[in-house]
Protein backbone atom coordinates (compact mmCIF):
# COMPACT_ATOMS: atom_id res chain seq x y z
CA UNK A 1 0.00 0.00 0.00
CA UNK A 2 1.58 3.58 -0.93
CA UNK A 3 0.30 6.73 0.32
CA UNK A 4 0.39 10.37 -2.30
CA UNK A 5 1.81 12.52 0.67
CA UNK A 6 4.00 9.96 1.78
CA UNK A 7 7.76 11.57 1.33
CA UNK A 8 9.83 9.22 2.31
CA UNK A 9 12.46 8.17 0.05
CA UNK A 10 11.55 11.34 -1.74
CA UNK A 11 14.85 13.33 -2.90
CA UNK A 12 15.02 16.83 -1.44
CA UNK A 13 15.39 19.80 -4.11
CA UNK A 14 19.14 20.72 -5.03
CA UNK A 15 20.23 16.55 -5.00
CA UNK A 16 21.76 15.17 -7.75
CA UNK A 17 18.44 13.10 -8.66
CA UNK A 18 16.06 16.06 -8.97
CA UNK A 19 14.46 17.30 -12.38
CA UNK A 20 14.52 20.90 -11.35
CA UNK A 21 12.93 21.70 -8.60
CA UNK A 22 9.89 18.51 -9.04
CA UNK A 23 10.44 15.19 -8.08
CA UNK A 24 9.04 11.93 -10.21
CA UNK A 25 7.54 8.87 -9.21
CA UNK A 26 6.00 6.29 -11.63
CA UNK A 27 3.57 4.53 -9.57
CA UNK A 28 2.42 2.54 -12.04
CA UNK A 29 3.30 1.45 -15.53
CA UNK A 30 1.07 -0.98 -17.89
CA UNK A 31 0.67 -1.56 -21.48
CA UNK A 32 -3.14 -0.98 -22.81
CA UNK A 33 -4.52 -3.65 -24.55
CA UNK A 34 -3.72 -0.77 -27.83
CA UNK A 35 0.11 -1.77 -26.93
CA UNK A 36 0.26 2.08 -26.30
CA UNK A 37 1.79 2.45 -22.43
CA UNK A 38 -0.18 3.61 -19.58
CA UNK A 39 1.52 5.52 -16.87
CA UNK A 40 0.33 7.22 -13.53
CA UNK A 41 2.99 9.58 -11.82
CA UNK A 42 3.24 11.07 -8.77
CA UNK A 43 5.16 14.40 -8.95
CA UNK A 44 5.97 16.53 -6.26
CA UNK A 45 6.81 20.74 -6.83
CA UNK A 46 8.50 22.50 -4.47
CA UNK A 47 8.37 26.22 -6.01
CA UNK A 48 8.63 25.12 -9.41
CA UNK A 49 9.54 27.82 -11.60
CA UNK A 50 9.47 28.53 -15.08
CA UNK A 51 9.78 24.74 -16.19
CA UNK A 52 11.04 22.91 -19.02
CA UNK A 53 8.76 23.40 -22.06
CA UNK A 54 6.99 20.11 -23.45
CA UNK A 55 5.71 18.82 -26.67
CA UNK A 56 4.13 15.19 -26.23
CA UNK A 57 3.04 12.41 -28.86
CA UNK A 58 0.35 11.52 -26.47
CA UNK A 59 -2.19 12.90 -24.36
CA UNK A 60 -1.68 13.80 -20.74
CA UNK A 61 -4.23 14.04 -17.73
CA UNK A 62 -2.84 15.96 -14.82
CA UNK A 63 -4.52 16.86 -11.42
CA UNK A 64 -3.39 19.18 -8.69
CA UNK A 65 -3.71 16.74 -5.67
CA UNK A 66 -2.33 19.35 -3.24
CA UNK A 67 -1.31 22.73 -2.89
CA UNK A 68 -1.12 25.26 -6.49
CA UNK A 69 0.27 25.13 -10.28
CA UNK A 70 -0.39 27.40 -13.39
CA UNK A 71 0.16 25.67 -17.06
CA UNK A 72 1.43 27.99 -19.52
CA UNK A 73 0.81 26.97 -23.17
CA UNK A 74 2.76 27.40 -26.35
CA UNK A 75 -0.08 29.98 -27.42
CA UNK A 76 0.62 32.22 -23.88
CA UNK A 77 -2.46 31.05 -22.55
CA UNK A 78 -1.99 30.17 -18.41
CA UNK A 79 -4.44 27.80 -16.82
CA UNK A 80 -4.26 28.28 -12.97
CA UNK A 81 -4.86 24.83 -11.07
CA UNK A 82 -5.22 24.81 -7.57
CA UNK A 83 -5.94 21.26 -4.85
CA UNK A 84 -8.63 19.10 -7.01
CA UNK A 85 -8.43 21.01 -10.69
CA UNK A 86 -7.91 18.84 -13.32
CA UNK A 87 -7.56 18.88 -17.16
CA UNK A 88 -6.17 17.06 -20.05
CA UNK A 89 -3.47 18.17 -22.45
CA UNK A 90 -3.50 16.68 -25.83
CA UNK A 91 -1.07 15.45 -27.49
CA UNK A 92 1.48 18.29 -28.83
CA UNK A 93 0.20 20.70 -26.99
CA UNK A 94 3.12 22.59 -25.89
CA UNK A 95 3.15 23.04 -22.31
CA UNK A 96 5.17 23.49 -19.27
CA UNK A 97 4.95 24.44 -15.75
CA UNK A 98 5.16 27.76 -14.95
CA UNK A 99 4.88 28.21 -11.62
CA UNK A 100 3.56 25.88 -8.03
CA UNK A 101 3.29 26.45 -4.65
CA UNK A 102 6.33 24.84 -2.55
CA UNK A 103 4.07 21.93 -1.01
CA UNK A 104 2.33 20.69 -4.82
CA UNK A 105 1.53 17.36 -5.48
CA UNK A 106 0.13 16.57 -8.79
CA UNK A 107 -1.12 12.92 -10.19
CA UNK A 108 -0.31 12.75 -14.10
CA UNK A 109 -1.49 10.50 -16.60
CA UNK A 110 0.49 9.09 -19.61
CA UNK A 111 -1.93 7.80 -22.26
CA UNK A 112 0.57 6.84 -24.48
CA UNK A 113 4.50 7.68 -24.69
CA UNK A 114 7.42 5.18 -23.34
CA UNK A 115 7.47 2.47 -20.63
CA UNK A 116 8.98 3.58 -17.68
Amino acid sequence: MGNIFDKRGIVPPGSMQEQGREVFDTLLSVAATTGQWVRLERIMSFGEEHGEWYDQGWDEWVMVVRGEAALECGDGSVTELEAGDYLLIEAHRRHRVLRTSFDCVWLALHLGGEEK
